[in-house]
């Protein structure tokens, strides 16, 4: 069982022939609603992937708020440690996607900043009767915290992908076994510039060196890279047509986690994650893009003949 603790949001999507300069207005192409969140986009990918997967967060009482509930539940997320709070809004997200498939964000948490410590104290069994547990930071750091000192506490694995960016406490970092940032996350966690590999490698190892098990730094249509104490290896991106990168990191890291808790080693965990990332960014929206387990089956047997 995956355990994953975050956001749900509605994302409210404006697709824009390019992306606007500050101060400036565009004319937009079409506007839609589409669930999201990055804690539902990773428990969703996570269930369409074919894992067990259960979610604490909180909703609004509100319309949009079941919406995002049952649009989980058709995917097979247990939902039942979901919290309803009356006097939050369901959180949204605005977004800009440019047609080239860069985007631009703005999150209003509502709901997401309600979640408390005492929620995820009153949830603590449940986190004692899973495998992984997978957060970001679109909850209270408080709540992050909490969650992970009481996943550490019961010997499960924990994930964090620290997005937004937000710097951690000496005290965080070491309850976490697997980080997952992209470069800008990890320029704001180490408070330096990266623009070499290198650069990027000496940073994680300062994380490592404060507590963190392992980083896996994200770098869109350059890879990856994956750094532990002792070595450094990265892994190519899958040439595809980018329609709209919005989810392709939760893709990522529920990909990530499916793989850990079945037991596979990192290497291939990663190899796959790189896949489902490669296939969420040729779709539009966010969970309307995560691919199917049987999705990501045809694409690797393509790429094994293309290899023949």
């Amino acid at each position: 069982m995956i355990t994953v603790i975050g956001s749900l949001n509605m994302d409210l999507v404006i697709n824009t022939p390019r992306l606007p300069k500050p101060g400036e207005t565009i004319m937009g192409r079409k506007f839609k609603q589409v669930p999201g969140g990055k804690g539902a986009n990773q428990a969703a990918a996570i269930a369409r992937l074919g894992a067990d997967v259960q979610m604490i967060g909180c909703i609004g009482e509100d319309q949009m708020g079941q919406v995002l509930k049952q649009t989980l539940e058709k995917d097979g997320v247990n939902t039942k440690h979901i919290f309803e709070k009356k006097d939050s809004s369901t959180g949204v997200a605005a977004i800009l996607v440019e047609e080239f498939g860069n985007n631009m964000i703005t999150v209003a948490p509502g709901a997401n900043y309600a979640l408390s410590v005492d929620d995820i104290k009153d949830k603590k069994a449940v986190i004692q009767d899973t495998d992984i547990v997978l957060l970001q930071l679109e909850t209270t750091m408080d709540v992050v915290e909490t969650a992970l000192t009481l996943a550490k506490e019961a010997g499960k694995k924990t994930i964090l992908n620290p997005a937004p960016a937000w710097s951690l406490r000496r005290a965080v970092l070491k309850n976490i076994d697997v980080l997952t940032p992209n470069e800008t996350e990890l320029e704001t966690l180490t408070g330096g510039r990266i623009d070499t590999e290198q650069k990027l490698i000496d940073a994680s190892r300062v994380l490592i060196k404060n507590g963190v098990g392992e980083i896996v730094v994200t770098l869109g249509e350059k890879g990856c890279v994956h750094v532990t104490k002792d070595t450094a290896k990265r892994f190519h991106a899958y040439n595809v047509k980018s329609v709209d990168a919005t989810a392709a990191g939760d893709s990522f890291n529920g990909a990530l986690a499916v793989c850990l808790e079945r037991g596979d080693c990192m290497d291939a965990a990663i190899e796959y994650a790189m896949k489902v990332g490669a296939m969420t960014v040729t779709k539009e929206g966010a969970q309307t893009s995560l691919p199917y387990k049987k999705e990501v089956d045809a694409f690797t047997e393509w790429l094994k003949k293309g290899e023949e």
